[in-house]
């Protein structure tokens, strides 16, 4: 049986049978199905902490600053900086192992967060969960790369990011209702359970594909060695699109993270809802990011293909990023939910459009055996930048202005915060100008 299992696994092109690739191809969607469900469940555990925060908060007797650095630098950190060796390990060794032992540990982080004795217990348990979680995303996107040719690579991208709003969709609703029946230690408790069923599905039902099989490449790259991480890190570093393009998400990030772990406190300070009230709203506006995120790895995919650009994939992104900057106003600013509600809509659908594009370009980008290592160099920025700064820095601001505007201080934190998506949609621009020959220049090596 063996050799019929490794001609399965074979690129696009190669000899098989007609039967056989349509096989291929449903394997390959079932692989991101699997993926898209453990990438839910990692956004679920990470999400879920933001509509728990008030009811932290006023056990822990912390202000928001504190706030921000359980949510965002204690977290990001430790993502961001253990996310590069960990997929260095993953581009050397099965990344399908790699993953679902990082499932493991990030929902067993997760669930033990609903013992935490002390603020610095809670703090200790989620950084736990940000170490397996640094485990997730790389190893998935250098899977569905090889699973899938450039031309369809940012669809499928997008398919598996849908993860980002399905699980915030779980971690609010659940999350908010759960807090108020069990309260939010149990919450954390019944979130974390499901990973480990995930992560023995990952591990028994993945099979590890031949790297390079969806690129047309000559047989001795497929084969060649993994450069050392620090050669893997100079090559992408050296390109100039793909810093452009990992500050840009980084920047984005920034934003959309202050958002996402404060949104929920910001909906029941300045508009008066309870957790779980709050948790609703916040599932209905994750589940329209889904829309954003589908039709932005779309539209690069097409529009690269019609006009033979790969620079679509930079500007799709840059010009959402834009437009979304005056729904960011409307939606903290607006004192009437009517306002609120659709501008939220509009701004997460324009926010969630990077996600495709920009992790295609990330792969894309990469030599075949540094495609790990790419991703968790533009998570690194994208972490660090984002989750380690955003929350925290939108924290201090709420703090500063809380002596004069009370309850409302936070709306102004995120509306200021918002403001660094132009320059994140300055990098995007700017990355487009060199994306095609670094692409090309890309395929020359292993």
């Amino acid at each position: 049986m063996r050799p019929h299992v490794d001609l399965d696994m074979q690129a696009e092109g190669a000899a098989v049978s007609a039967g056989g690739a349509v096989s291929t191809k449903t394997y390959a969607y079932y692989v991101v199905a699997v993926l898209f469900l453990a990438y839910s469940v990692n956004v679920m555990d990470r999400s879920v902490l933001a509509v728990l925060l008030e009811s932290i908060k006023r056990e822990f007797v912390v202000n928001d600053k504190m706030i921000g650095l359980l949510s965002g630098l204690s977290f990001a950190l430790f993502y961001a900086t253990l996310g590069i060796p960990i997929a260095a390990l993953a581009d050397r060794t099965s990344r399908r192992s790699v993953l679902a032992a990082c499932a493991a540990l990030w929902s067993g982080a997760t669930a033990l967060c609903g013992v935490a004795t002390n603020f610095w217990f809670l703090v200790l348990a989620r950084i736990g969960t940000a170490v397996g979680e640094a485990g997730g995303t790389p190893p998935s996107h250098a899977l569905i790369s090889d699973y899938f040719p450039l031309k369809e690579r940012g669809t499928a991208l997008s398919l598996y990011a849908l993860g980002v709003p399905f699980g915030a969709m779980l971690g609010s609703g659940l999350g908010g209702w759960s807090n108020q029946l069990v309260g939010w230690r149990m919450t954390f408790i019944l979130i974390g359970i499901p990973g480990l069923l995930v992560a023995l599905l990952v591990r028994f039902t993945v099979r590890e594909p031949q790297r390079g099989q969806s690129d047309v490449v000559a047989t001795a790259i497929a084969k060649a060695p993994t450069p050392p991480l620090t050669q893997a890190l100079s090559y992408l570093w050296g390109r100039r699109s793909f810093r452009h393009m990992a500050i840009a998400c980084g920047l984005h990030s920034l934003v959309w993270y202050s958002g996402s772990q404060l949104n929920a406190s910001f909906l029941q300070r300045s508009h008066h809802m309870t957790s779980a009230q709050a948790g609703f709203w916040l599932a209905i506006f994750s589940a329209t990011g889904a829309v954003g995120t589908l039709l932005g790895g779309f539209l690069g995919d097409r529009l690269s293909t019609r006009h033979g650009d790969r620079r679509w994939y930079m500007w799709v992104p840059g010009f959402a990023t834009l437009a979304m900057l005056p729904f960011q106003f409307s939606s903290y600013l607006a004192g009437s939910l009517w306002v609120v509600v659709p501008s939220f809509i509009v701004m997460l659908i324009l926010g969630s459009m990077f996600f495709g594009p920009s992790f295609a370009l990330s792969q894309g980008l990469a030599t075949l055996r540094t495609r790990a290592v790419s991703t968790s160099l533009t998570l690194f920025a994208q972490t660090l930048i984002g989750l380690g700064v955003g929350p925290f820095l939108a924290g201090a601001i709420s703090d500063y202005l809380h002596p004069s505007m009370g309850n409302d201080s936070l709306r102004y934190g995120l509306a200021i915060v918002g403001v660094v998506n132009v320059w994140a949609a300055f990098h995007y621009f700017r990355g487009a100008r060199t994306v095609r020959e670094d692409m090309d220049y890309a395929m020359k090596f292993p």
